[in-house]
């Protein structure tokens, strides 16, 4: 029989610790690093790209460089490192409680019966108790306390005298209605971990985001620069036909008042250059700050030298979009935000359910006893036999003086209107939650095919800004001859020239706006991570 009722503790404990011993989030394990230090670990990689005095960046390493420096994005990682610990945080009910408690206790009274002995009456007490408790994920909740007690006393009818009580007491109670198995006590757990998954995806969203801005300011870097060159020859060609005017104002060949159109151009295009040179350090601090350049006060003093070039490489992207939009459905981000956020509605509904339900719960202990000391007899007061604590443990555990029972216990509450406010809004966040899906379906379609217009536009106006360059230099050309035999006024050559510097800037533009639509549609579909060798490390365990 005792092994009987040993085995079944043992039982017991067996069909419910393999539930904790499946938790794999700690501390430990979801602290990082860089979290855990106080310091910043500063810019990373920026004097890797500095080469003869400058910062030579193609558009992978300002990317890679944002991606390690830019302060926004580590602020933004934040939330997934909060969500984190909030799933840590999720576990506090099942964590287990060791308590100890430990009482000294003397009282000393003169004797008032014949029990107690004539002259004064003793009793010394030492108790000391150890109560072990744990929640399981299977909602069952055990307790395991040991209680030991030590009493002593100067009366002579206690045949056992100091004696030691030991008992050992395990007590299980299993809710058979509400939080009655795993799901119910996981939930909090499972909508953390939910969360987390969420926090990922939303996160991911914002580094696309952060990623196709670094795209673009590098992108207008790059046209700023090219504006500089075009205002620049555009400047230089007018200084020339101004060099020209006036050597043929000197020579009488052309009439005074002629010569200010020239030079009125001149002050003109010069201007125009200033504003383009004010406009590069702009678009340049801008993309310095993308990049965490200026964490660095030695990189940060050194010119930025971007390699990519404007022109596109081999034949121009096609886009199906058809296929876009379903590449956009499966792989966006936001998507997948979304879609967790309705299976945490699902959990939060069966939840609000499940406290909908009466509480029915049992309990049931099982006891065992242990008495030890020195034992009297109490016709001759001579010491019979030794005991002590070993004595008492050795009784306890024989499990030779036993107690159980059980208990079967209802709460059936009248009204339970806070469950049905938590039914119902659940419900509701649910019902908000399919429109927020339907409305972001509704937002990437729209925003695949502005990306995609977006693009066609700019393989069009990138066919026509070539044309139009072609024929504004053959025009450009032709006022030139002209202007050497001296059949046109020079009104037409300083025309032509400003139709070239405006159909290169043209050309230039319809170049960087083909780059950035073609960073757009892969933004759109959700490719723009995937293009630029970028991986989101795995949050969850």
């Amino acid at each position: 029989m005792k092994v009987y009722r040993l085995g079944f503790v043992v039982l017991l404990l067996a069909s419910i610790l393999p539930a904790s011993a499946q938790i794999r989030e700690t501390y430990h394990g979801l602290l990082t690093r860089q979290v855990n230090s106080p310091k910043l670990s500063g810019p990373q990689h920026l004097r890797d790209y500095v080469s003869v005095g400058k910062l030579r960046l193609s558009l992978k390493d300002a990317i890679r460089l944002t991606l390690e420096n830019n302060s926004a994005i580590r602020i933004q990682e934040a939330q997934v490192e909060n969500a984190k610990f909030s799933l840590l945080r999720a576990y506090r009910p099942f964590d287990p409680q060791l308590q100890n408690t430990t009482n000294v206790n003397r009282y000393s009274y003169p004797g008032v019966s014949q029990l107690q002995g004539t002259g004064t009456f003793n009793a010394l007490t030492h108790a000391n108790q150890v109560n072990y408790s744990q929640t399981f994920q299977t909602g069952t909740n055990l307790l395991i306390a040991l209680n030991t007690t030590r009493y002593s006393t100067t009366s002579g009818f206690y045949f056992i005298n100091p004696y030691y009580d030991s008992v050992l007491n395990l007590q299980f109670t299993q809710p058979l209605l509400r939080n009655r198995w795993r799901f119910e006590n996981r939930a909090p757990v499972l909508i953390a971990r939910k969360s987390l998954q969420q926090s990922s995806a939303n996160f991911e969203a914002q580094v696309s985001d952060a990623l196709l801005k670094a795209v673009s300011q590098y992108w207008a870097v790059v046209l700023a620069r090219g504006n500089v060159d075009v205002t620049q020859k555009a400047l230089e060609a007018a200084e020339a036909t101004y060099q020209h005017d006036k050597r043929a104002l000197e020579l009488g060949a052309l009439p005074p008042l002629d010569i200010y159109r020239s030079e009125s151009e001149v002050a003109s295009r010069r201007v125009q250059v200033i504003q383009a040179e004010y406009l590069v350090k702009q678009v340049e601090n801008d993309l310095r700050l993308t990049i965490g350049v200026d964490q660095d006060t030695y990189v940060q003093a050194l010119d930025l030298d971007l390699t990519e070039r404007p022109e596109p490489e081999g034949e121009l992207r096609a886009i199906d979009a058809g296929t876009a939009v379903q590449e956009a459905l499966a792989k966006r981000p936001e998507l997948h935000a979304a879609q967790h956020a309705l299976e945490n509605d699902d959990t939060s509904i069966r939840l609000a359910q499940n406290h909908l339900q009466p509480d029915l719960s049992l309990t049931g202990f099982y006891q065992s006893n242990g008495i030890g000391g020195d034992q009297f007899s109490l016709t001759t007061g001579q010491l019979i036999s030794r005991g002590g604590l070993g004595t008492s443990f050795n009784q306890l555990f024989g499990f030779g003086f036993p107690g159980y029972g059980a208990s079967l216990t209802l709460n059936l509450p009248i009204k339970n209107r806070a469950a049905q406010a938590d039914l119902g809004t659940a419900l509701v966040t649910r019902h908000s939650d399919l429109y927020s899906m339907q409305q972001w379906r509704e937002q990437i379609g729209l925003e695949v095919s502005n990306a995609i217009h977006q693009l066609e536009l700019a393989k069009l106006t990138l066919a026509a800004g070539k044309t139009a360059l072609d024929l504004a230099q053959k025009s450009l050309a032709a006022e030139q001859r002209k202007s050497q035999l001296g059949a046109q006024p020079v009104f037409f050559l300083l025309d032509a020239q400003t139709k070239v510097a405006a159909a290169e800037a043209s050309l230039l533009l319809a170049q960087i706006n083909y780059q950035n639509a073609i960073a757009a549609v892969d933004h759109a579909t959700g490719s723009l991570l995937q293009s630029y060798e970028v991986e989101i490390s795995e949050l969850t365990h």
